[in-house]
């Protein structure tokens, strides 16, 4: 073999390496978008299912008040409540610190204030992300009798926020917030990327747990 041909196979393969290369990057940047796209449409599905309880995602809290973020869930399972398409919330969220409330005992309060009944509240207080929001929360809702859910959150949460009860085998229906603090895109993009990345990470973390399902 000559000097010219290797340099020329050598140049083959590196060209079929950058290639390679290129189109798994180009395929990431497609399913990313796809995803996006996909929970930007979901983020307009809202089931009018009476399921037993709404479980209402936490978020942040300031002292002894809710974030906007968190206020928006909060007023919208209210006002689920009072419709009657729930006949329980239950709040989710543990404390950032020992010093602080729970994200969930918040929630509370505040749906005690705007007219809910307290009987009518089941709180868990241990989880700090969504995925750990459900897990926490099927024991409570075991002891508490309940067998549906209404999820309550952000309508850009909601997409993985039901992938993830729907793994855990709890049976729920979405109902995203009417209204939300990520009004603008400036602040919604941040959101939905991180949902995106968030989401396709999930589903590679499926297709390594269960390598046999399609």
């Amino acid at each position: 073999m000559t000097r010219g041909m290797a340099d020329k196979r050598k140049l083959k393969s590196k060209r079929m390496i950058l290639i390679f290369l290129a189109s798994i990057v180009g395929g990431g940047f497609v399913w990313a978008f796809i995803t996006a796209w996909l929970i930007t449409t979901y983020s307009e599905q809202a089931s009018t299912r009476i399921s037993d309880a709404a479980i209402i995602l936490g978020a942040a809290v300031v002292g002894n008040e809710p974030s906007p973020v968190f206020r928006e869930r909060i007023e919208h399972a209210i006002l689920l409540y009072h419709q009657g398409a729930v006949s329980q919330l239950l709040f989710t969220g543990g404390a950032g610190s020992v010093e602080q409330r729970s994200e969930a005992e918040v929630g509370r309060d505040y749906a005690i204030a705007h007219g809910v009944n307290p009987a009518d509240i089941q709180l868990e207080t241990q989880s700090r992300i969504t995925e750990e929001n459900f897990k926490y929360s099927i024991g409570v809702g075991e002891q508490a009798g309940f067998h549906t859910y209404t999820i309550v959150s952000d309508p850009l949460h909601m997409k993985r926020a039901m992938m993830l009860a729907s793994g855990l085998g709890m049976d729920v229906v979405p109902s995203p917030t009417l209204t939300t603090a990520y009004q603008t895109w400036r602040s919604k993009l941040p959101f939905l990327l991180r949902e995106t990345i968030l989401y396709m990470g999930y589903v590679c973390k499926g297709w390594i747990d269960n390598p046999q399902q399609p």
